[in-house]
């Protein structure tokens, strides 16, 4: 497998809330031949808080996280949080206008030189390293486990800023998990809010909101609501007691698809990190295994019969063509045909 190099930025949820996100990220793109060159000294992207406050100020700190990358020779970068994302891009976007990034360069004075580009981890990953890429690392296929893939406000909307995938219907992380073997449902809120940050100053919000997207996965029969963001993570796993209170009526893990693509590849527990996870994924990998046995069983099953009914065919083939020459043979003069066929042919 070819290797890419590219820059990488954690973000600041990376060292914190979402460090399971981290590990599993850098594994599975050690995995992949992804090569991840941290930007050196990197600042926050000015998201959440900033850009609300201050688009410029906002804006600046995206540019120096950009100019220490610049720095160093890095110009493509990744980060796995779509706020990081949305922010960098927007701020990339936002400086094409030239006294949009006079007044950033005032306050960073590092103008940007080169052209920079930013791209979330699963679009390196489906668009960069492929499908048949992911498929060919699996060393534990997650046969028998059911997935919803929830993507959140962000990670593929506003569509002209974030260009990848459907902003209404994004599939990437379906075919992630389908090429791992889990069987992924069809989730009709997977880019429904959950509260996002609206968890601070509304509090009784986001409850309601990410109550609803479980209830709904719970319903449908999903082990795992899979996601690719740090906020929605929390919401969705570290505040299910908040939503069990205002009425939550299923418990799931919230994996991030990273823990289980190093999951599914064979990597250790530190690489998955499954135990920093508020819900335990364990009970969804009970029902996995049990699922696996009875695919298994059924397949076994199957294959049974069609041998059966493979021989089955075959002997009556034979019935069929025994019968065939016998009944040639009592045909008047079908012996002696053949007999002087025979003869014929020696004399010849």
């Amino acid at each position: 497998m070819s290797k890419i190099t590219l820059g990488y930025f954690p973000g600041c949820s990376g060292l914190g809330t979402s460090a399971e996100y981290e590990k599993s990220t850098r594994a599975v793109c050690r995995e992949l031949g992804i090569d991840l060159r941290e930007i050196p000294d990197w600042n926050c992207c000015g998201s959440t808080p900033a850009h609300t406050v201050d688009p410029v100020l906002s804006s600046a700190f995206s540019a120096r996280v950009f100019a220490q990358g610049e720095q160093v020779g890095i110009t493509d970068v990744i980060t796995p949080c779509p706020s990081c994302l949305s922010n960098l891009r927007n701020a990339l976007r936002h400086m094409d206008d030239e006294l949009f990034a006079a007044r950033v360069d005032a306050l960073t004075e590092r103008p940007l030189k080169q052209e920079h580009s930013i791209k979330s981890v699963l679009q390196v990953i489906v668009e960069d390293i492929g499908l048949d890429s992911v498929k060919a690392r699996v060393r534990k296929p997650l046969t028998g486990l059911k997935a919803v893939a929830y993507y959140g406000c962000l990670m593929n909307r506003p569509e002209k800023v974030m260009r990848f995938d459907d902003p209404e219907n994004p599939v990437a992380m379906d075919q992630v998990l389908e090429v791992l073997g889990a069987e992924v449902l069809p989730f009709p809120l997977k880019v429904d809010c959950c509260g996002g940050s609206m968890s601070i100053p509304a509090r009784r919000s986001t409850p309601h909101l990410a109550g609803k997207i479980l209830d709904l996965a719970g319903e449908m029969g999903a082990d795992v609501v899979v996601v690719a963001c740090p906020l929605c993570q929390m919401n969705l796993d570290l505040r299910q007691g908040q939503s069990r209170a205002a009425g939550l009526k299923y418990t799931l893990p919230v994996p991030y698809f990273t823990q289980l693509m190093a999951y599914a590849f064979g990597l250790s527990d530190a690489d998955t990190a499954f135990k920093l996870l508020a819900e335990d994924i364990a009970p969804a990998f009970t029902c996995m295994s049990r699922r696996s046995d009875e695919i298994k069983a059924e397949e076994a099953r199957k294959a049974v019969l069609a041998e059966e009914k493979a021989r089955a065919a075959a002997e009556k083939a034979a019935k069929t063509q025994a019968g065939t020459e016998t009944a040639a043979e009592k045909q008047p003069g079908g012996k002696s045909r053949a007999n002087s066929a025979s003869a014929a042919g020696g004399a010849a």
